[in-house]
């Protein structure tokens, strides 16, 4: 009798997280919604941001961080627009000089960040939903700011030809 239940009692198992793999996105009616009510849906934000007109919460999500949603509230505490961040416009919109934290303001944390030898500097690694497996890189200054950035290959993509070096 029990040899019947060990194939439903895996699925058993895996059925509550089912839901979780939905919830990377607001809600679709987010727009009106408190932020007390955002949050009991999507969980705690990893940011939150004074605005002129409200604020706005950053909830970076998905399997490697591909997608990182922004949410803005007006002056009451209502949601006004979600929208994900993570995208090539915005990518265009990173240009030498930038400001490290102007490029936080646009893009929300990294998914990586490494740290350059010889005291040059960063990589931050932003992680995003394309067909390539490419992320795009940004390399900061010691003056925290943009000194050059572009699309590169993540470790999980490069081929055993590519690895040599290890």
């Amino acid at each position: 009798m029990r040899r019947r239940w060990i194939p439903w009692a895996g699925l058993l198992l895996c059925l509550p997280l089912l839901p979780a793999c939905s919830s990377y996105a607001p809600p679709d009616r987010a727009s009106g919604m408190t932020r007390d009510e955002l949050v009991a849906r999507m969980g705690p934000p990893e940011m939150e941001r004074r605005m002129d007109t409200g604020s706005r919460l950053e909830f970076p999500r998905g399997p490697f961080g591909k997608q990182t949603w922004f949410v803005y509230f007006d002056a009451t505490g209502r949601a006004l627009r979600a929208e994900q961040v993570l995208t090539r416009a915005n990518f265009e919109r990173v240009v030498p000089g930038m400001a490290q934290d102007d490029l936080r303001k646009l893009l929300g944390r990294p998914a990586e960040f490494q740290v350059l030898a010889r005291a040059r500097g960063m990589v931050w690694s932003y992680r995003y939903e394309n067909n390539d497996c490419l992320w795009f890189q940004v390399e900061l200054s010691l003056e925290q700011q943009v000194r050059s950035a572009g699309y590169g290959e993540p470790p999980e993509c490069a081929t055993p030809n590519d690895r040599s070096g290890d």
